[in-house]
């Protein structure tokens, strides 16, 4: 698995677990797995990303900084699940 693969997968977890924090109420899970998802972010070859994912990647720091919680719950669910695809896809194609 390459290197931006493997870094995608492994954000799109961290997103997951984020929103399942907020929504059980554990804010604190919540706010670590934030925390690996935006170093997560920095690992990421932003070039080879096609131009949609390079979008998703530089909000994610908006998401996970400003929003108000439940609001966060929704984006980190809603962009872990776009960046899962986007891996299986690229997987499929190789």
């Amino acid at each position: 698995m390459e290197n931006n693969t493997l870094a995608l997968a492994s954000l799109a977890m961290d997103l997951k677990r984020v929103a399942l924090g907020l929504h059980s109420g554990s804010t604190t899970t919540a706010k670590r797995f934030a925390v690996e998802a935006r170093k997560r972010t920095q690992e990421i070859n932003r070039e080879a990303l096609v131009p949609y994912m390079q979008t998703i990647i530089s909000q994610l720091d908006n998401v996970l900084v400003d929003s108000p919680a439940g609001r966060t719950a929704e984006d980190a669910l809603m962009y872990s699940q776009i960046i899962q695809n986007y891996v299986v896809k690229e997987q499929v194609q190789r």
